[in-house]
């Protein structure tokens, strides 16, 4: 059984927050612990802060390697310029990178690609990266697409334009997830 952590949660904010944050908490709850706690249990309290030590050696690392701000603008510029094979295949070598088995799906359908990976199948439509505009429609397509393979879940990707609100809240309600600005760039980078 996977768990999941809520996004809403301290350690989930900590570990999107930068690194240092996580560091001072410690430091400022430690100098709590020493400073009101009797001198027998001062450690025990410094040591109720390990928890918050790990969060932010995670985020260090995790922010440590992530493409700089300048890589990731400039793979949003190239982007705009790529045809689909060249989209299609940077797509392809980046979930091979990161140990999805991939394989590519014929021209025309809901989806473009299905993910393998540890059990679990993804069903990823990225056909529509350059529009200006992603309704519902297309969401709904890939997720009758998702329940005819009987995959677990479903990416949608896009470069430009933005979802609607009804289809961000179709996306979350039937397990899509959106893949789009940075973090679309951020998964072209990390195959490089």
């Amino acid at each position: 059984m996977k768990f999941k952590m809520s996004p809403n949660s301290l350690f989930a904010v900590l570990l999107r927050s930068p690194w240092w944050i996580s560091f001072a908490l410690v430091g400022v709850l430690s100098l709590a612990a020493v400073a009101l706690l009797p001198r027998d249990y001062a450690w025990a309290g410094a040591l109720g802060t390990f928890p918050f030590f790990v969060v932010g050696c995670m985020a260090a690392w995790r922010q440590w390697r992530a493409p700089s701000a300048a890589r990731v603008a400039a793979m949003h510029a190239q982007l705009q310029t790529w045809p689909w094979r060249a989209f299609a295949d940077a797509l392809e070598a980046a979930w091979r990178a990161d140990g999805h088995g991939v394989e590519r799906l014929a021209a025309g359908g809901a989806a473009d690609f299905v993910l393998t990976k540890g059990g679990q199948t993804l069903l990823a439509s990225a056909r529509r990266w350059k529009a200006a505009n992603h309704g519902v429609e297309p969401l709904r397509e890939l997720h009758a697409a998702m329940q005819a393979r009987g995959a677990q879940g479903g990416l949608y990707l896009l470069a430009q334009g933005s979802l609607s609100d009804n289809a961000r809240l179709f996306a979350r309600d039937h397990g899509i997830t959106v893949v789009q600005g940075d973090a679309l760039a951020g998964l072209l980078l990390a195959a490089r």
